[in-house]
């Protein structure tokens, strides 16, 4: 229910910074959560990545940061 709870209160801060600013500023800075949430599963959780999973993260944040940065 708190998983819930959270997920409907990003989407609701979301919707609102896209009304507030530059979408090209705040899509970059919501795809990053995905960075954040793979940093705190393997500090808090200890959890292992397996080589597929690095070069996909590394893609992802890549491709990020190409948007924060080339638009």
């Amino acid at each position: 229910m708190l998983s819930g709870i959270a997920t409907g209160a990003s989407w609701l801060c979301y919707y609102y910074a896209i009304q507030q600013g530059q979408v090209s500023v705040v899509v970059p800075i919501d795809r990053m959560s995905i960075l954040v949430t793979v940093l705190f599963s393997l500090i808090v959780f200890k959890e292992k990545l397996s080589v597929k999973a690095w070069i996909g993260l590394a893609l992802l944040t890549a491709g990020t940061v190409c948007m924060a940065v080339f638009t």
